[in-house]
């Protein structure tokens, strides 16, 4: 039996996960995305215009570490989080100490395309990432998290979010040197959400289908799906 997102559950006892429907899944993970992608380059434009560099770090980066706090609200995994909120802080206290608007805003496009080494990696080692982000949108149960047919699906879209973020990145650098700050604003959003979420749909459809060619028929007939599709019961942490 299904049981529908925020059901409470009793200690100590097995629940299930919910039904992976798109408005779940979307709900769940792409109001972060629009966040993070959109939210702190923004403010830091405004308040950049208005009063210099240094209001622009500072409101940027308040921005960043409210947008941080309301994530681990959510539930998000707080080490992914605290690795984010690091690299803000470092952000802002190499483009202070530099005085440097560029620095500042180059600092995010160095960093997705070490992202992008970092997707690769991961499917090297065996531990695709975005399998990691995966469980921020569904409670995968662990034994499936373990699984084959989780790892070959993750480390496929970890090889096309390594492709995207590296193009974004020489896209959003070459932008940068050559326009200016406004031109890397229209370019950062223009390369960010929308593909995000074109990216993140693709995925999340690309990830059902294959889960379901996982399936594997049962003695009585009747075809036996794979988690989370399957909808077998897991202990939350």
């Amino acid at each position: 039996m299904v049981q529908p997102p925020g059901t409470p559950v009793a200690s100590g006892e097995l629940s299930e996960p919910p039904e992976p429907t798109w408005r779940f899944l979307l709900g769940r993970g792409l109001p972060q995305f629009a966040a993070e992608a959109v939210v702190p380059v923004l403010v830091f434009y405004a308040a950049w215009r208005w009063a210099g560099l240094g209001a622009g770090i500072a409101a940027s980066t308040v921005a960043s570490l409210a947008l941080a706090v309301w994530l681990v609200r959510r539930g998000r995994a707080v080490g992914v989080v605290a690795i984010g909120v690091l690299f803000v802080v470092i952000q802002a206290a190499v483009a202070l100490a530099a005085h440097s608007t560029t620095v500042y805003l180059a600092q995010p496009v160095v960093l997705s395309a070490l992202w992008a080494v970092a997707y690769v990696a991961s499917v090297v080692v065996g531990r695709p990432l975005i399998g990691v982000f995966a469980a921020a949108w569904y409670p995968f149960p662990a034994d499936f998290r373990a699984g084959r047919a989780f790892r070959r699906e993750f480390g496929l879209q970890s090889l096309v979010w390594a492709a995207f973020c590296l193009v974004r990145a020489a896209v959003r650098l070459y932008v940068l040197l050559h326009s200016g700050v406004g031109g890397f604003l229209v370019v950062s959003i223009l390369t960010g959400f929308p593909p995000y979420a074109a990216l993140v749909a693709w995925g999340l459809w690309h990830a059902k289908r294959s889960f379901r060619d996982a399936a594997e028929p049962s003695g009585g007939g009747e075809l036996k799906l794979a988690p989370p599709l399957a909808l077998q019961p897991y202990r939350r942490g």
